[in-house]
């Protein structure tokens, strides 16, 4: 996993967002049910209990690790390790009594409505921009002759997920030949059909990567295929570089080109 963030940021972020405050609050809450628990369970189901709780546990390690690995970005794991934290408190709840499961299903649903996962607050040189804003650069003369554009939304998880790659990607690649902008149409929704990208998560077009050349695109990820429209390989900054041929770009400019 990369981060440009301190460990000292990520606690800030988990005191201070109500994504993970909450999240903390719930899973802390189990150890206080434990305790009570105790003093009511009968000692042979109190010793089956802690078996369980430490054969899930153990599990829990194992997979966190394997995501750890995988994972390119903090956000991605934690969103995975948060998942699979859900998964263990459900099954520990479900060990000790069928109604406490069902109250922390209930909970994790309050969560969900409730509160989200924050993006990568980061923007690398990126920008920000409105789609008039994007429509104008890309028609001015006097920008940039590429524009990498990372079309977004908000509430998308797969946006979350992947939101540290693009502008990690853009500190490598960015030139005076090519910058990188972001728009983020959760709050254009109105904007998405002019640029071709479908809002709905079935569809799977949240992120859309579109490269311009001279205001015309020429290039995009995922590309549009009405066959196999929800399908397509997790994005990574190796992924985008490869699609869009941005060491070849980089190079010519490098070269004058």
């Amino acid at each position: 996993m990369e981060s440009s963030s301190t460990p000292s940021q990520w606690l800030n972020r988990m005191v201070s967002e109500p994504y993970y405050l909450f999240h903390f609050l719930t899973f802390f809450s189990y150890f206080i049910i434990r305790s009570s628990a105790n003093q009511v369970l009968a000692p042979h189901v109190s010793h089956h209990l802690l078996r369980r709780e430490i054969q899930t546990l153990l599990v829990f390690a194992v997979l966190v690790v394997i995501k750890g690995v995988k994972e390119e970005t903090w956000e991605a794991f934690i969103a995975d390790a948060l998942f699979l934290a859900k998964v263990c408190l459900f099954a520990l709840a479900f060990t000790m009594d069928r109604r406490l499961a069902i109250w922390y299903i209930l909970v994790f649903l309050v969560m969900h409505i409730l509160t989200q996962q924050p993006p990568y607050q980061g923007l690398g040189t990126s920008s920000k921009l409105t789609p008039l804003q994007l429509e104008s650069l890309l028609t001015e003369g006097n920008t940039a002759r590429l524009w990498l554009v990372e079309f977004c939304a908000s509430y998308s998880s797969a946006c979350i997920r992947s939101s540290q790659q693009f502008p990690e990607l853009s500190i490598t690649y960015s030139s005076k030949h090519l910058l990188f902008g972001i728009v983020d149409l959760g709050l254009f929704p109105n904007a998405a059909e002019k640029f071709g990208i479908s809002l709905s998560g079935s569809m799977g077009q949240l992120p859309t990567f579109i490269l311009y050349e001279n205001a015309v695109e020429v290039a995009r990820f995922p590309e549009i295929d009405f066959e196999a429209t929800f399908f397509h390989p997790k994005i990574t900054k190796g992924l985008l570089a490869r699609h869009f041929e941005l060491d070849r770009h980089l190079l010519e400019y490098v070269n004058g080109k």
